[in-house]
């Protein structure tokens, strides 16, 4: 597998490409080209022309969720009909709203996108490519990591609190373990790990790259290291959405990596 981090909050140094607080992954399995998330904006189309990443070759989208700093991307990339399937959980494209009233969903409907590509919505585990599984709906495992809602959305024309439901991820099934990637991990990174290494029938995780949802020093972030370290995982990626504060605390306990645009990662 290849990986390349088109977008993220951060760039590295000497490295002239745009950052947003957003996401958007470059992944190549075999022959297969996959785009994980789309940013917020055009940025990820322009950092992956100054990559040479040919966005054209891409043959599946996956949506890791709904919120527009994952899916706004769509609307710059799907401006034609493409030969693309986009892949992502049933929930993904319902309108979303934050605490204030503001709209933080997909610019794209269901019926909207499935003009420009083929949709592939399941809430059940579905292997994408020949290494690689899209997670589907993630179950509460543990008792640290609780759903909670950040906004609302609609259900048959009423406004619910929005608990993130479609909050997903894919793996990459490796000789050395599993290799997890995510978006903003609503569903809780330990949750996610260990429902991978259910779907997968494999214990050893690899690796870990994307938002973990971490931003204070508390219960949920001490069970989450140690968590983390009880898994001996060998590449660890905190990103997007997880505070300094987070990431100072866990680089006391766990050996973690730098994240910005133009990373590259091959397993």
């Amino acid at each position: 597998m290849k990986l390349k981090v088109l977008e993220d909050n951060n760039t590295f140094i000497d490295m002239y490409y745009l950052g947003e607080p957003a996401v958007s992954y470059y992944i190549e399995d075999g022959q297969n080209k996959i785009l994980f998330d789309t940013g917020y904006s055009d940025a990820f189309i322009k950092n992956a022309e100054k990559m040479n990443v040919d966005l054209n070759e891409i043959h599946k989208i996956v949506i890791s969720h709904g919120h527009d700093d994952h899916t706004k991307g769509l609307k710059y990339f799907l401006k034609e009909k493409k030969d693309i399937e986009l892949i992502a959980h049933p929930k993904c494209f319902e309108y979303k709203e934050d605490k204030t009233g503001l709209y933080i969903g997909s610019p794209l409907s269901k019926d909207e996108l499935s003009n420009f590509c083929k949709l592939q919505l399941s809430s059940e585990p579905m292997m994408i490519s020949d290494h690689i599984i899209f997670l589907g709906e993630i179950p509460s495992l543990n008792d640290f990591e609780p759903r909670y809602s950040i906004g609302k959305s609609m259900i048959d024309g009423e406004k619910v609190d929005d608990m993130i439901e479609d909050d997903s991820a894919i793996v990459y099934k490796s000789d050395q373990g599993l290799f997890i990637i995510t978006g903003c991990s609503h569903s809780g990174i330990c949750n996610i790990l260990e429902y991978a290494k259910k779907v997968c029938n494999e214990t050893r995780v690899y690796g870990v790259i994307g938002g973990f949802h971490l931003f204070e020093i508390d219960e949920r972030l001490d069970k989450t290291i140690q968590y983390l370290k009880e898994n001996n995982i060998k590449w660890l990626y905190p990103c997007h959405c997880v505070s300094l504060k987070a990431k100072i605390e866990m680089a006391k306990q766990l050996s973690i990596q730098e994240v910005g645009v133009g990373l590259e990662i091959e397993i």
